[in-house]
């Protein structure tokens, strides 16, 4: 083989393409007619050293369409506002309860006093409060000040809830076991006033899958 022809093969080589093959719980959930997003969590400003891990979240999309789309919208970015995309990339979980659930979401004021939504800032309807429960953890709702306030904000919980079914917007669930283990990971940071993180959890990157 000559020099040329050893230079090509070991270019061919080095720059093959590997195929990966899908990851079989976000492919049943597309199956299912449900959307699947993420969440990269990080504990603090530095993502190389506080990097907790992957929240995947599979939205019931066939039964509580509008509440669903208004949350991959933050997720992605596709939401434009002042000619800038806004959503939950580089917004915190506010508040972590221990045996209870995670808040997230409001990018806004970040502190659970912030509201936005896709289809305008006074809130959307409560979209279908029977089909889903409170019943385990890693159920994702909406979080709310009342009857159809719905925004921004929602919760993931880390026990079950019944007190809260037909109260909050149950819309998703936590995808798998990986995901369900950071979930945990962010249940367990040490926290303040408020059940506010003592250091920031941080949702470093968020997209759809």
């Amino acid at each position: 083989m000559s020099a040329m022809n050893q230079t090509s093969a070991a270019t061919t080589t080095a720059t093959s393409t590997v195929f990966l093959a899908p990851d079989p719980a976000v492919a049943a959930a597309i199956e299912r007619g449900h959307k699947v997003v993420f969440f990269d969590v990080v504990l603090g400003d530095n993502s190389a050293t506080g990097d907790l891990g992957r929240i995947k979240l599979e939205l019931f999309a066939n039964e509580c369409p509008k509440t669903c789309e208004n949350f991959r919208q933050f997720c992605t970015g596709e939401h434009i506002r002042n000619s800038k995309s806004v959503g939950y990339k580089d917004s915190t979980f506010h508040r972590a309860i221990k045996d209870f659930m995670i808040q997230g979401g409001d990018f806004i004021n970040h502190d659970g006093t912030g509201k936005a939504s896709i289809y305008g800032d006074s809130g959307f309807p409560d979209e279908d409060l029977t089909s889903h429960k409170h019943d385990r953890p890693g159920m994702l709702s909406m979080a709310n000040s009342g009857p159809d306030t719905n925004g921004c904000q929602f919760f993931i919980t880390t026990v079950p809830c019944p007190w809260l079914d037909g109260k909050h917007v149950v819309f998703g669930r936590i995808l798998d076991d990986s995901s369900m283990l950071t979930m945990r990971k962010c249940e367990a940071v040490p926290v303040s006033a408020g059940n506010r993180p003592r250091i920031p959890l941080r949702i470093a990157e968020c997209g759809e899958l």
